[in-house]
């Protein structure tokens, strides 16, 4: 179900993908529901409502189901876009929580053709990059409630082996 307008469809492959990730323990375990996965992995679309199990202290969404919501999405979509010739790890985040959550809130990641040809250009240049990317949580009127910046780490996969070889290497 899209929660954006997008021209962007489902396919089967994804369709099981977003079904996966929505009985997957851990991310099931934030209350966070993933609505739509594009059949090029390019966008996802993220539902988040308050109830007893996202229930904080206070009656509204605790915060740790605001982050745990956006956390994976944007290395899983780069691991899947890059294909297996790149590392890519969530390396720092920076939550802002602009206001509580007490309705139900939703979040877009979008990965632009433009982004990918720059992630491939500097790794294949530089070996590695590190790379902010925002998310944020809003309602359907457009109210933003939260503000994820996610720094990801992305390495030409051969490289970071040797340097973690490197690593390990005693002396």
């Amino acid at each position: 179900m899209k929660l954006f307008d997008t021209q962007k469809k489902e396919s089967g492959r994804t369709r099981l993908q977003r079904l996966y990730f929505n009985f997957f323990p851990a991310y099931r375990s934030t209350g966070a529901r993933i609505k739509f996965i594009s059949s090029d992995y390019k966008e996802i679309h993220v539902a988040l409502r308050l109830y007893w199990r996202t229930r904080n202290y206070v009656g509204t969404v605790f915060g740790g189901s605001i982050f745990g919501a956006l956390d994976p999405l944007y290395m899983i979509q780069l691991i899947k876009l890059l294909g297996n010739e790149y590392v890519v790890w969530d390396s720092k985040a920076k939550v802002d929580f602009i206001r509580p959550v007490s309705k139900k809130v939703f979040a877009r990641f979008l990965i632009e053709d433009a982004l990918l040809e720059e992630i491939r250009e500097t790794v294949a240049k530089e070996k590695k990059m590190q790379l902010w990317l925002p998310a944020q949580f809003e309602d359907k009127d457009g109210k933003v409630y939260a503000i994820v910046d996610k720094l990801l780490y992305i390495a030409d996969k051969e490289y970071y082996r040797q340097m973690r070889r490197k690593r390990k290497k005693p002396g």
